[in-house]
């Protein structure tokens, strides 16, 4: 990866990255983990409608869920190599569908996703298999927490 940057990890250009906006210039998409797919959990149609662009922007298949429960009777977890999920949902939580995930017998990398910046709100990550972004974030800051995630695997 080059030493350039964009700006939006605070670091080489002053002018500001938007969220969702595309690869950085300073991203190789030769650098990307050979993931095949991403699931999103959120409860947000605007989240559901972005991340999955962005996420084929990187290389990844994405899949999309709008609640936990949907996520469990989908029969699906055992084809994902990493989860995005979203920290609040009503009903099961992101941090409560993991835990569901894994006394499953399950153990994917997980990216938890907040508009809670309070560190009171994000999940207990003492694991090691889960990182933790606040909305809004970047595509950077994204790509970076999936590479930390998936590496931990």
């Amino acid at each position: 990866m080059s030493a350039e940057h964009c700006g939006c990890c605070g670091t080489g250009s002053d002018a500001p990255a938007s969220a969702f906006n595309g690869v950085p210039e300073h991203v190789n998409m030769d650098d990307l983990m050979p993931v095949s797919r991403i699931s999103i959990v959120d409860d947000d149609i605007s989240v559901r409608e972005a991340l999955p662009d962005l996420l084929r922007q990187f290389g990844f298949e994405a899949k999309t869920f709008p609640s936990a429960e949907a996520f469990l009777d989908s029969n699906d977890i055992e084809a994902n190599d990493c989860l995005i999920l979203d920290v609040s949902m009503p009903g099961m939580s992101g941090p409560e569908l993991k835990a569901e995930i894994e006394r499953r017998g399950y153990n994917i990398p997980t990216v938890f996703i907040t508009a809670h910046g309070d560190i009171a709100f994000r999940p207990d990550m003492r694991d090691g298999t889960a990182t933790c972004l606040v909305k809004p974030f970047t595509d950077t800051a994204l790509l970076e927490a999936l590479r930390k995630a998936m590496s931990r695997a």
